[in-house]
């Protein structure tokens, strides 16, 4: 596996962190008229019809897939809706569960035996200070129990990093992410409905508004893109290099919140983000700057 990114590539995880860090203030637009659980049920029903008509399934077994459905689409995104919805903000959210880097990298050290380089561990030292300024000025953005689920949620993207890992990196990952949405879809809608009922969904759905439509397309075209790419990119490069690129999902949570949901955004926030800048900035660049000097 190479270390350093390819710039291509880099282009195309800068393009998928944007893209997931918008995606927390737009699905809190969903989470305002819809359940949670039901908000992530339709999230991975769209990104599984009409695709799944057109894409073979990859060949894979089934279990992998089912393990990947599972951990992404029920343990991240059922936790992490439910938290959203009453118990933490978008913003913290977004910084929240960018645990799972941790937990990735940890899980590779462990299962694959990966080795981690001094420059990474302090890269991820810088990033960790960062989310440690925010998470001390987090005042009322968040209940111990908002944090406690969404720490669940990073830790089954974490696990669902690992599965997409063992695929392989010769199948094609937007049907992996497809086909694997066959499993979230039916435990989250079991799960909504034994939690809200259906009455109370039904109702929701009657009096939804076409942005809460919109919101959720947003969200399907995030799954398909998003997940799909970045399983791409987990399986063609070690977790410590892929990993860390998510940390600036927060910047880009924190900017869109600000200015879609009016939360605030203090100074401590923008140093906070620098410093996370400055994590991933040496995570990517210093293999290169080393390789010049060689």
């Amino acid at each position: 596996m190479r270390i350093a990114l390819a710039w291509p590539h880099a282009l195309l995880a800068l393009a998928i962190v944007i893209v997931w860090g918008t995606n927390f203030a737009v699905t809190k637009i969903a989470l305002n008229d819809f359940p949670p659980l039901f908000v992530a049920a339709l999230r991975f029903f769209f990104s599984l019809f009409p695709a799944i008509l057109f894409l073979p399934r990859p060949a894979v077994s089934w279990r992998n897939l089912a393990g990947y459905g599972v951990l992404i689409g029920v343990v991240q995104f059922g936790f992490l809706y439910y938290a959203m919805e009453r118990f933490i903000s978008p913003g913290l959210a977004s910084l929240v569960v960018q645990m799972q880097v941790f937990f990735t990298i940890g899980l590779a050290i462990a299962i694959d035996r990966e080795k981690v380089g001094l420059f990474q561990w302090s890269a991820l030292g810088l990033a960790a200070l960062g989310l440690g300024i925010i998470i001390f000025h987090a005042g009322g953005d968040a209940s111990p129990l908002g944090v406690l689920l969404v720490l669940l949620a990073s830790a089954g993207w974490s696990g669902g990093n690992q599965v997409g890992r063992s695929a392989g990196s010769g199948i094609n990952m937007l049907a992996y992410v497809v086909w694997a949405s066959l499993f979230a879809v039916p435990l989250l809608l079991i799960a909504s409905l034994t939690v809200d009922g259906w009455p109370a969904i039904a109702a929701d759905i009657r009096a939804a508004r076409p942005a809460d439509w919109l919101s959720i397309g947003w969200q399907a075209g995030n799954t398909l893109f998003g997940y799909g790419c970045w399983a791409w990119l987990m399986a063609r490069y070690p977790a410590a290099t892929v990993a860390p690129l998510s940390l600036l999902v927060p910047v880009f949570g924190f900017a869109t919140s600000a200015i879609m949901l009016g939360e605030p955004l203090p100074p401590w926030k923008l140093e906070a983000a620098a410093l996370v800048i400055g994590g991933l900035a040496l995570n990517m660049l210093w293999p290169r700057l080393r390789q010049i000097s060689a």
